[in-house]
């Protein structure tokens, strides 16, 4: 990439398909700083001067790489693996000098694995547990409560009953790690019975609870719903809503569901919560080859999630009454994009050291179609990631990172201590920029040389936040359903 940059960074509300920053990418690698000031005025682009050496986007260190499984099992389904998703919260994580890290092995059987940090073994136990179905759906999630310093694990469920298994109280602290020191595998939550459920996340509370965020319905016509655990799990109840009417391309779609990029506390207790909708009646989009996706929408609560407020601060909805988040509540859009971009759901968030929340989101911009009609291939082909984050005056900015998909799949996003991004795109590629910038000077820092990752890849972002160290979980490339290694890479963040 040239050494010059443009800055790009639009107040929201943005034009819906956001023609913008976009041209930079390919410009910049073939012009010089003036001639691209030129090319881009026409355009109603403001183009800055290239950022001072202070301004420099950070470096990453690559630390290490560590095999956890030679043959864990591998199979391509809704263009994903069951062992790398975004949207598992979490896959990898640390707590307490420790980092753990789970997936599905040759055998179907759930592993999890533990390391004493920097630089121990990882120990691997097999749960009592096989994946019961090829569905990249049925990821695994993990979780630490604590005020009983408990592990606990949710897996293989798509719209279906969870399968469940804690640790025995402060497992998390250390001694002997053995699948002894682990329960039964349950169907419910110590006796909670959620239902039929999908994409279980969790998230611990400032004061040490746990809670359980999870979709009931299915795509198009769900609802979203947190359980919490204190020692005993208590269901809090929904709070979104699948009603109301959503109108695009002249058709009314009546139901949908709301996809989190993410549930994440900031240092002051905040709540904050991302999302974008999922349409029910397909036929709203331009081109039925399309992803039924639109808008990036916020919410955020000041009480554990009891009440959620829009991004100006009005209460929108009531966890577990008739209130509820809908595409009817005011003041939820902060990026506005129509149905027709395959705007990726279920991306990726993070709160940086003043509270502000970050959000990567990714579509096919404008400036290639108005109308995707393929949304696995032309975000392949077109796809490009935004950078979208909340000022602290309440004013939300967005910016193209200027470097290709290349890929279906989602990206995700951490925050080092001086609040300098680092996304991990696909194929395990980090882009990053610096906070001095206003993130503006992203730069390729690390190509994914040697990983051979296949598509989404998981972070710690509990380990960034302790250590300044980002661990990655990947998958390596498979032909078919050949069993392939499942590793941990790990970058020390800044310089």
């Amino acid at each position: 990439m040239s050494a010059c940059r443009v800055r790009f960074c639009t107040a929201c509300p943005p034009a819906p398909d956001i023609p913008r920053p976009i041209v930079a990418a390919r410009l910049l690698r073939r012009v010089a700083h003036t001639t691209l000031a030129v090319a881009l005025l026409a355009t109603g682009l403001t183009v800055a001067s290239p950022p001072s050496p202070a301004y420099a986007a950070p470096r990453v260190t690559r630390l290490g790489d560590t095999l956890l499984d030679a043959n864990a099992l591998f199979f391509i389904s809704y263009d994903g693996i069951v062992n790398n998703a975004a949207y598992q919260q979490e896959g990898i994580l640390t707590y307490a000098g420790y980092q753990y890290a789970a997936w599905y092995t040759a055998s179907r059987h759930a592993m999890v694995a533990r390391r004493q940090l920097p630089s121990g073994a990882w120990q691997t136990i097999q749960l009592p547990h096989q994946l019961s179905v090829n569905d990249s759906h049925n990821s695994i999630s993990l979780g630490i409560s604590p005020l009983d310093g408990r592990l606990h694990v949710a897996m293989d469920t798509h719209n279906s009953q969870v399968y469940y298994v804690k640790s025995e109280a402060g497992l998390v602290y250390g001694g002997i790690w053995s699948v002894s020191r682990f329960g039964p595998v349950q169907r419910t939550l110590d006796g909670l019975n959620l239902g039929n459920i999908t994409y279980p996340r969790f998230v611990t509370t400032p004061e040490g609870r746990l809670q359980l965020s999870y979709r009931t319905g299915g795509s198009g016509n769900g609802t979203m719903e947190l359980a919490e655990y204190d020692g005993v799990w208590r269901w809090l109840g929904r709070w979104s809503s699948a009603t109301g009417s959503y109108t695009a391309n002249g058709v009314i779609s009546t139901t949908r569901n709301l996809y989190l990029h993410g549930l994440s506390y900031g240092r002051n207790g905040r709540l904050h919560a991302a999302f974008t909708w999922r349409e029910g009646n397909t036929r709203v989009l331009c081109h039925q080859g399309g992803l039924a996706n639109h808008d990036t929408g916020y919410v955020y609560s000041d009480d554990r999630g009891r009440t959620w407020r829009n991004n100006a601060g009005q209460v929108v909805a009531t966890t577990g009454s008739g209130s509820l988040v809908s595409v009817s509540s005011p003041g939820l859009v902060v990026d506005p994009l129509d149905v027709n971009h395959a705007l990726i759901n279920q991306e990726s968030q993070a709160v940086d050291s003043q509270g502000r929340p970050h959000v990567i989101i990714s579509y096919v911009p404008g400036r290639f179609t108005q109308c995707v009609s393929d949304f696995v291939g032309q975000r392949r082909s077109y796809g490009y990631a935004f950078h979208l984050y909340r000022s602290t005056d309440g004013t939300w900015r967005k910016i193209e990172i200027p470097v290709p998909l290349t890929a279906f799949g989602r990206s995700q996003i951490v925050l080092d201590s001086a609040d300098n991004a680092y996304v991990v795109l696909p194929y395990g590629r980090i882009v990053t920029a610096s906070a001095a910038s206003g993130w503006t000077d992203w730069t390729v820092a690390f190509d994914g040389s040697g990983l051979d990752a296949f598509g989404e890849v998981v972070v710690d972002r509990s380990r960034v936040a302790s250590e300044g160290v980002l661990s990655i979980l990947y998958q390596r490339r498979s032909s078919g359903t050949t069993p392939s290694p499942i590793r941990v890479v790990d970058f020390r963040l800044g310089g």
